[in-house]
């Protein structure tokens, strides 16, 4: 199987958070470090309490979203972990990583529910139905599976019949259907319930590393290692803007929630936030020193979270 990336080693770190300026044209941040390796995934609460980040170290950390403070280190997975997401009620929490496994986690207790084993290869990405009763996941063994959210079984399996890693999945905002992306530069669009592949489009003109549903359901963004972000219609029929800024690979896209904006991450160090009705680059976050890894948007979409190497960083955002 051709993998996206190899893994980057690192040093370690104390654990503990730093309130810090940032750049003049930027909002202060707050730097929270523990990670023993680096950061591959992050995540809000839906409730916007906590933070959840997880990466090489094998470990899951959640952290006090307003003060920095690691909250809880949750272990498990025995080879690092690529991908993680809060069940829509807050109460859980599912990851995947490079044992090959899903997990599913109580987020207050910590306590490993589910273990799900299937997938052949590493997981790339993982994402809750908008009910919270399924899970979707992608992996490096080209295919993308959808399972019970509460028993842990198998309901579907779908492939995108080439060899590259499925690199990212996601539900759409109704739980109708999915979008997953791969190292050929695809996208696609599926039945999220019977499994019917929809539509298949060549996005980028390189590897297609993250994609995201816009809240409202009428957008899907993409990012690729083309060092552009692209948004589609939903249907992936009309292709509606191309963001062009980054001087690196992207390595995630998000919509913010009332569907406004779009953060991206790049090897470039930087995380941007797009218009995404005219593609103007309304902000450039310079705090991390190495390749910025990951990007999420607090509930709110007053704050978003950054991760890097072995650290994290949160901005406070002025609203849209």
């Amino acid at each position: 199987m051709k993998l996206l990336r190899e893994c980057v080693f690192c040093l370690a770190v104390v654990g503990g958070a730093v309130l810090f300026p940032a750049h003049a044209d930027e909002p202060p941040v707050i730097t929270l470090k523990g990670h023993e390796g680096w950061v591959t995934t992050v995540a809000f609460s839906p409730d916007g309490k906590w933070i959840a980040s997880a990466g090489e170290d094998k470990t899951l950390r959640l952290w006090d979203a307003l003060t920095g403070r690691e909250v809880r280190v949750l272990q498990g997975h025995t080879a690092a972990i690529t991908t993680i997401n809060f069940s829509p009620d807050g109460r859980r929490l599912v990851s995947g990583g490079w044992d090959h496994t899903l997990r599913v986690w109580d987020a207050r207790s910590g306590k490993e529910l589910l273990k799900l084993g299937g997938h052949k290869e590493h997981v790339t990405s993982v994402d809750y139905s908008p009910d919270g009763k399924r899970i979707v996941s992608g992996s490096g063994d080209d295919s993308l599976k959808v399972w019970d959210a509460r028993s842990g079984k198998a309901l579907l399996r779908l492939s995108h019949d080439n060899e590259y890693d499925v690199t990212s999945v996601a539900f759409s905002p109704d739980g109708k259907q999915i979008v997953s992306a791969d190292g050929e530069n695809q996208l696609k669009t599926w039945d999220a319930s019977t499994g019917e592949e929809l539509e298949t489009l060549l996005a980028h003109g390189a590897a297609v590393s993250s994609v995201s549903f816009s809240p409202d359901g009428k957008r899907i963004a993409s990012g690729s290692w083309d060092d552009t972000v692209k948004v589609w219609d939903s249907s992936l029929e009309e292709s509606l803007l191309s963001l062009r800024g980054h001087s690196g690979d992207i390595t995630a896209v998000t919509f913010s929630p009332d569907s406004r904006r779009i953060a991206s991450s790049s090897e470039d160090k930087t995380t941007k936030i797009w218009d995404a009705r005219t593609g103007k680059i309304l902000l450039t976050l310079r705090g991390h020193s190495n390749e910025v890894t990951s990007v999420a948007f607090s509930p709110d979409g007053q704050r978003l979270v950054a991760g890097s190497r072995t650290v994290l960083k949160v901005w406070r955002l002025e609203k849209p």
